[in-house]
């Protein structure tokens, strides 16, 4: 475990969440899960990879099998949308993910974060089931 006030500690403090919606895997649209856990992959990538100049990812990506990622549910697109705009309002670094050619948005990741930082925008989804 690494000493407290450390660069190792504070490492070990990021999150990286991804906020999926839960309606892709229920019907009518009955998403195969692979299909859906794919998405999640994508966004994670996409925002690992648009902020990767950035200190906390790179920290993040640093902790190799010790990183932590929280998986949360909204419930459809509008909702996910939402939480888009109020992230973006917020000036918090993430990446939307679109489906192409269904062009059907699926879902988003933020950068690795300290969790104190973003909690606040995503404490009132639950996680994914």
């Amino acid at each position: 475990m690494a000493a407290p006030g450390t660069a190792e500690a504070a490492a070990a403090a990021l999150v990286q969440y991804v906020v999926l919606r839960g309606d892709l895997a229920r019907p009518p649209q009955s998403w195969p899960l692979g299909a859906v856990v794919a998405q999640g992959c994508h966004a994670v990538l996409a925002a690992a990879h648009a902020h990767r100049q950035h200190p906390d990812t790179r920290a993040y990506l640093e902790l190799g099998g010790t990183m932590r990622t929280v998986v949360l549910e909204v419930p459809d697109e509008a909702a996910l949308k939402a939480l888009a705009e109020t992230l973006q309002q917020h000036s918090i670094d993430h990446e939307v993910w679109t489906e192409y050619p269904q062009n059907v948005t699926t879902c988003l990741a933020l950068r690795p974060y300290p969790k104190e930082q973003v909690y606040q925008y995503l404490k009132k989804f639950k996680l994914l089931k």
